[in-house]
């Protein structure tokens, strides 16, 4: 007789709660993460070549601002992933507490974060570069899983599109 397993030992794909992602969402972050930091670590420490703002922004302002982006990057990452990997809903629904309560998709919105934190602090334009076509890829992923949430939740996550943002929390609520 088999056991049935724990929500620690299923997998991710085997978990009714979760919508899915596109096929290639994974491996495109991951090659962005590599060129991101391909480019940021040698052209900051090293090169040089692409950094010639440093002149102009100095370390006071660049330091604080980007750690500051960087523990916002950290927090939403952590409460994001944590809400909804780690706590297996019963009933599939619209997740709206935490930090999705503010922004939709918390998670991509810290890669995000990450990148422009790091640019902050370095100014290297090279990895700017990198870092908006890692947001345009970003934006599609979210796209793409909003039509399937939409699919699968219907008017209720077409409200809460209406009521939260993408990426930046909205000041004023849409009422009606």
């Amino acid at each position: 007789m088999n056991k049935p397993k724990s929500p620690h030992e299923r997998r991710w794909g085997e978990r009714n709660d979760l919508t899915g992602e596109h096929t290639i969402g994974d491996a495109g972050q991951l090659l962005f993460a590599i060129l991101f930091f391909g480019v940021w670590i040698p052209d900051s420490f090293f090169l040089n070549y692409t950094t010639q703002l440093n002149q102009v922004v100095p370390d006071w302002i660049r330091n604080p601002l980007g750690i500051i982006i960087l523990i916002i990057s950290g927090f939403c990452s952590y409460t994001g992933l944590r809400i909804v990997f780690h706590e297996e809903r019963v009933t599939p629904s619209v997740i709206r507490k935490g930090v999705f309560r503010f922004v939709r998709h918390p998670i991509y919105l810290s890669e995000v974060l990450l990148y422009l934190g790091l640019f902050i602090m370095s100014m290297s334009l090279a990895s700017l570069f990198i870092m908006i076509i890692a947001s345009i890829f970003l934006y599609f992923l979210c796209r793409y899983e909003e039509k399937l949430l939409l699919e699968r939740f219907g008017k209720d996550y077409q409200d809460y599109m209406r009521e939260v943002g993408m990426w930046f929390p909205r000041l004023k609520k849409d009422i009606g």
